[in-house]
């Protein structure tokens, strides 16, 4: 019966991962200035020596919140695997997953927990910034480089680039989910959102024809007024 009970006994680990799947179904539910550390408490049970031995503060407990949930989703945007493929298709994929993760569950409760506290809390909203749309540009930067590298694209700028068409992704739909508006799109909608981000991006700003070939000059004069 002991080594029964023990086996049963959470570890570490699951004990972390309960608390933030608490902490993130309160914030949402309140927002991160309403929200106590009690509530989380009432609805994981525990103690607040647990959680303060964890990760501090209320406000850490948000930031390991944002981050991890950043790494979750951001490990969908690797860029690995995209070797001996179009630019264009690369960036149909990385759209396709970047849309997925701005419409999931739980990035659309970090965006409605951060965005009304940015102001009191410049620091929380700079990390969720930086573990989140900020990472993704990196990603993406990192694929436009190495198309760059091969002829397909001429930029001089590919995190201002990479910035641009993660930016497309944050627009009037996303915000529209956000507030509650409307729910996440369609697989069908979505897939239209991706084509047109990608065919403007392609075709539209930064100059490379059908063909796959950069058009050179509008590329440049794109990445000059970044």
């Amino acid at each position: 019966m002991v080594t029964a009970a023990r086996a049963k006994r959470p570890s570490p680990d699951d004990k972390r991962a309960a608390i933030l799947e608490a902490a993130a179904q309160v914030f949402f539910e309140q927002g991160y200035a309403a929200t106590s550390i009690d509530a989380i408490i009432e609805r994981i049970g525990g103690s607040k020596r647990t959680i303060y031995s964890e990760f501090g503060s209320k406000e850490g407990l948000f930031t390991a919140l944002v981050s991890e949930s950043a790494d979750t989703a951001l490990s969908a945007l690797s860029v690995e695997g995209f070797e001996g493929r179009s630019l264009e298709d690369v960036l149909l994929e990385f759209g396709r997953r970047l849309l997925s993760i701005y419409m999931s569950p739980g990035l659309i409760g970090v965006y409605r927990s951060i965005m009304p506290e940015a102001g009191r809390f410049p620091e929380l909203a700079r990390e969720f910034f930086e573990k989140g749309p900020g990472r993704a540009s990196d990603r993406l930067a990192e694929v436009l480089e190495e198309a760059r590298n091969r002829g397909e694209i001429e930029l001089e700028d590919c995190r201002g680039a990479a910035d641009h068409f993660v930016g497309m992704f944050r627009d009037n739909l996303h915000l529209s989910v956000v507030l509650g508006l409307r729910p996440p799109p369609s697989p069908a909608e979505a897939e239209a959102a991706v084509a047109s981000a990608v065919g403007i991006f392609l075709h539209g700003i930064y100059g490379v024809d059908r063909e796959g070939r950069s058009k050179g000059r509008g590329a440049s004069r794109a990445a000059a007024h970044q």
